[in-house]
């Protein structure tokens, strides 16, 4: 409780200085500022510093890649000087509320147009914040799943230990208490990999998401492509292995008025369900995600809002109540994160399930 205790009042001296000094610059964007952070961008943003009066950032630069009239052209995105310099008539756009995108500039430096009056654009296939985070998070998974799986070869037939009694814990869990129920003692183990990888995966980038320091600190699950990605895949996983009795359920529900089936409204409804599935897996979880981000990072910017306002008196007094807040949504979070990765795993195997299901009069 008490190393607590420091690292709260450390966070407080270092957030004091940083909104006495707001008083004297410029207004702060906050929602700018807020949606830059949680969006993805094509480098990796630590901190700023001010020089000479002048702000500068301090980013880690990822590669650039991409493809216009047919030319490949690979660079770092600190070519761009954080959108301030072209670049072999690229030009990084966006930002803050904005996406940041890359557009192609001519000889002139202004943006192309095409004939409908619309920036050209080429197409992008760089590495950005959000995909070097994914790449970050699978790595530190694969070495923490190959230290548990050397635990057990160095101590067969023994109790866990450390690491490798949280990998069994959610391992056992996931397997005992998500996967074995919803889809069946059967066919459970076909299914078990993909939704352990799947639980793994969330929960992880989840955690990883909180920590505001490299490598973490990335909004991986807050990102609408990843989420939709993962929908995808279920789905595709769900109704390939959709037996015949799933699909006459959804074109002849049993129980179901003659009329309902003749009229197809009851079929209708069935088949929009196999497609709606998938999109609120996708959005409940980059939702969720999103705004637990957006409401911590509100707290944060709720110091340097008052403290250009009102001055750096109210600012330092308000750095408490945030700071407090701020530590509260964070600790709330993580069983967010934790819940998010339990429910999409969950209702995946419920979806599975439902797919592979025999019908009751076969059991008997």
């Amino acid at each position: 409780m008490k190393k607590i205790l420091i690292s709260l009042i450390a966070v407080l001296f270092m957030t004091v200085p940083t909104t006495l000094r707001a008083e004297e610059g410029e207004a702060i964007d906050a929602g700018s500022e807020i949606i830059g952070h949680v969006t993805d961008a094509h480098s990796w943003h630590l901190f700023d510093y001010v020089s000479d009066g002048e702000t500068h950032a301090v980013a880690i630069p990822l590669p650039v890649i991409v493809i216009n009239d047919g030319h490949v052209d690979i660079f770092m995105s600190s070519k761009f000087h954080h959108g301030h310099a072209d670049y072999k008539g690229y030009r990084l756009i966006g930002g803050g509320s904005e996406k940041e995108e890359i557009a192609c500039v001519g000889p002139d430096g202004e943006l192309l147009l095409d004939a409908e009056g619309n920036v050209v654009k080429p197409l992008d296939l760089s590495i950005t914040k959000t995909s070097a985070a994914i790449m970050i998070s699978v790595a530190l998974l694969i070495v923490i799943v190959m230290v548990a799986k050397r635990g057990y070869k160095k101590r067969p037939n023994q109790a866990p230990h450390g690491l490798q009694s949280l990998v069994e814990m959610l391992v056992v869990f996931v397997r005992d208490d998500i996967v074995r129920p919803m889809i069946g003692e059967k066919k459970y183990q076909k299914y078990l990999p993909y939704l352990l990888t799947l639980f793994f995966f969330i929960f992880f980038s989840n955690i990883l998401g909180l920590i505001p320091i490299f490598p973490a600190g990335a909004n991986i699950s807050g990102n609408i492509a990843v989420t939709a990605t993962l929908a995808i895949i279920t789905f595709l996983i769900t109704n390939i292995s959709g037996n015949k009795h799933y699909w006459i359920d959804i074109f002849n529900t049993p129980g179901v008025p003659a009329w309902l089936k003749i009229f197809p409204l009851m079929p209708l409804v069935e088949l929009m369900g196999v497609f709606t599935k998938p999109i609120v897996l996708m959005i409940r979880l980059f939702a969720n995600m999103t705004a637990g981000h957006i409401v911590i990072l509100g707290f944060i910017f709720l110091i340097f809002i008052l403290s250009n306002l009102f001055g750096s008196l109210v600012g330092g007094g308000v750095t408490i109540v945030s700071i407090f807040f701020s530590v509260f949504i964070s600790l709330l979070e993580c069983l967010v994160a934790y819940l998010q990765a339990f429910v999409f795993t969950m209702l995946t195997s419920l979806y599975i399930g439902m797919a592979v299901e025999e019908p009751h009069h076969a059991e008997a």
